[in-house]
């Protein structure tokens, strides 16, 4: 018997890429479980995150808001948070997790969380009853050679608390998926909100000798293959908890693959870190049996800043009034079997720090700053998924419509690209005396004193 609160599960990658999943075209990798999940749900092929690169990606998915609106831009200069950074997620902000939590949702985040790693700022002051993961990437811990060896420990930690310092990698997806399933246990019986954010596919990647072995495509692949392991255990779990027809799982990735360690983004171009197709445009497959029509493929255009106020609203909640926020409603367009309910989302603006690169309307796509400098170039997505052929010249008209868009953003947002500062930006947290969770020792019984992996980023 269905409930009127969904159990949500939201399944957070990280680094994987558009063409990376055998559902969205791959070769090299095997998905089964993931590519069950879009038969037995929708999958979307215009599904954009927010940014290219961790912080601002995860802020913006858990806020509904453009990175820029919540101060996170950039963090002192930098692209990410790194440990012991004095900045990260305002308390004043409103994440999915607290909405939920407001609504009498159990809230728990495993894994990943890369919005602050002081106090005020961790997952638990954040809208979850309990937190259990890394608060920032798996390479930024003491590694070797061209890595980091001097930063911090990396801590594993339970709720505010370091739990392990240098945990073992390869066995760290496992513990996610324990901890998931007795989350998923204890809290059958009433509405839950599960944030999966794993620590796959970014570098450096430490995998399980089983998918090793299996791997046509070396540790990527390996690390591809545990994690659709996961969504399979998970569906399972469901299933054996007789809450599957109760429970909404969305299944996405925080921002493009690198492309340089074996990863791929199909046929757009690009990768993390750029504002090509190939840097935000990532899979996402949303699964409800019952409620979600299965075998369903959505070409319209979705972000992950509409999580925010779908969810809330399929728990019973309000979106907040004193506050904008970037995200629309769009269970219309996940529960549409037929393909005829459009998506209410008509623009999407594409920001790499504070900078605002490109705007898509339509089939349209303007880019207008790229790597410090002006370009002017136009996209039509429809035809070039791979933004291969520039129609700048072709239709100015419509170019001249896109650049209105980009200009109203700028008023709203900013563009440090313009020199414009934003009238509807909010601050990011600060804390005035900031320290790392964790400080080596060489009497400290590590485990894994120093990560052997040169690679990271």
């Amino acid at each position: 018997m269905k409930r009127e609160q969904p159990n949500v599960i939201l399944i957070n990658c990280d680094d994987l890429g558009y063409g990376d999943l055998s559902c969205y075209g791959s070769v090299k990798h095997d998905t089964p479980c993931l590519d069950r999940m879009a038969r037995e749900g929708i999958r979307f092929t215009n599904f954009y995150m927010a940014s290219s690169v961790c912080s601002p990606s995860r802020g913006a998915m858990l806020t509904g808001c453009y990175p820029p609106r919540i101060g996170f831009g950039d963090f002192e200069g930098r692209w990410v948070l790194f440990p012991g950074q004095g900045e990260g997620l305002h308390p004043n902000e409103i994440t999915i997790g607290k909405a939920l939590q407001q609504q009498g949702y159990a809230t728990m985040l495993i894994g990943k969380w890369h919005c602050g790693d002081q106090p005020e700022f961790l997952p638990t002051r954040h809208g979850f009853d309990h937190y259990y993961g890394l608060p920032y990437s798996n390479d930024m811990g003491r590694q070797a050679g061209a890595g980091r060896p001097e930063q911090p420990p990396l801590p594993l930690m339970l709720d505010e608390d370091v739990l392990q310092e240098q945990p073992d990698q390869t066995s760290l997806t496992e513990r996610y998926l324990e901890q998931a399933v007795r989350f998923i246990r204890g809290h059958k019986q009433k509405p839950f909100f599960l944030y999966l954010a794993h620590m796959y596919v970014h570098l450096p990647l430490y995998v399980p000798d089983r998918f090793l072995k299996e791997s046509r495509n070396g540790a990527y692949g390996a690390a591809v293959a545990c994690v659709d392991w996961v969504a399979g255990a998970i569906m399972d779990e469901l299933k054996r908890q007789g809450i599957d027809e109760n429970t909404l799982v969305i299944f996405t990735s925080d921002n493009g693959s690198r492309c340089d360690h074996e990863g791929s983004n199909g046929p757009l171009r690009g990768r993390k870190g750029t504002t090509w197709e190939g840097g935000l445009r990532v899979p996402c497959i949303a699964r409800w049996p019952g409620t979600v029509p299965a075998g369903v493929t959505s070409d319209e255009m979705i972000a992950s800043l509409d999580f925010f106020p779908t969810l809330v609203r399929l728990a019973g909640g309000r979106v907040p009034t004193d506050r904008v926020v970037d995200g629309y409603e769009i269970s219309s367009v996940m529960f549409d079997g037929e393909g005829t309910v459009r998506s209410p989302r008509e623009t999407f603006f594409y920001y790499m720090k504070n900078h605002l690169c490109a705007v898509r309307a339509g089939r349209w796509k303007l880019h207008v700053w790229r790597q410090g400098g002006q370009v002017r170039e136009l996209y039509d997505l429809d035809a070039d998924i791979g933004e291969t052929t520039n129609l700048i010249g072709e239709h100015p008209e419509i170019a001249a419509r896109l650049e209105r868009l980009l200009e109203s953003c700028r008023t709203d947002l900013g563009d440090e690209a313009t020199g414009r500062t934003g009238s509807g930006c909010r601050p990011k947290g600060k804390t005035a005396r900031p320290e790392a969770l964790t400080h080596y020792s060489l009497n400290h019984p590590y485990l894994i004193s120093m990560y052997d992996m040169e690679d990271y980023g």
